[in-house]
């Protein structure tokens, strides 16, 4: 079950992932991230905390669907904070950070300990100098 924790006027999106991940959940993150588009911002900053999500209960479909429409809409993310208590997420983000070289274009993906939130959301949410 996907639930939006915090509601952002700017362009950012706070999600929490509980349980497993389903198409439901696909289509409604996609939803909200169509939404800050159609607001007029070119990128959204994205929040997704992951500590309570069940791989077992996660649809492989809506993961692998999930993450094409993210490489489709890859230049309109923004800032990418993964919130979790997960010593695998923590290690794979920086190699996304590589991978994509997110960072040369200003965007960076952070993991943070879900003892870190307010830390993330300060991330997601700090405005351009």
């Amino acid at each position: 079950m996907l639930e939006q924790i915090r509601i952002f006027e700017d362009n950012t999106l706070a999600v929490e992932v509980i349980g497993g991940f389903t198409k439901t959940d696909e289509k409604f993150c996609q939803k909200l991230f169509e939404k800050k588009l159609k607001e007029g911002y070119v990128q959204v900053n994205i929040l997704v905390k992951l500590d309570e999500m069940k791989i077992k209960h996660t649809s492989a479909k809506a993961f692998m669907e999930d993450a094409i429409y993210a490489f489709r809409n890859y230049k309109k993310i923004g800032h990418l904070a993964i919130v979790a208590h997960s010593n695998i997420m923590k290690a794979l983000v920086p190699i996304d950070n590589l991978f994509f070289q997110r960072a040369s274009k200003g965007r960076y993906e952070r993991y943070f300990d879900v003892s870190q939130m307010d830390e993330a959301i300060k991330f997601v949410s700090e405005k351009k100098k």
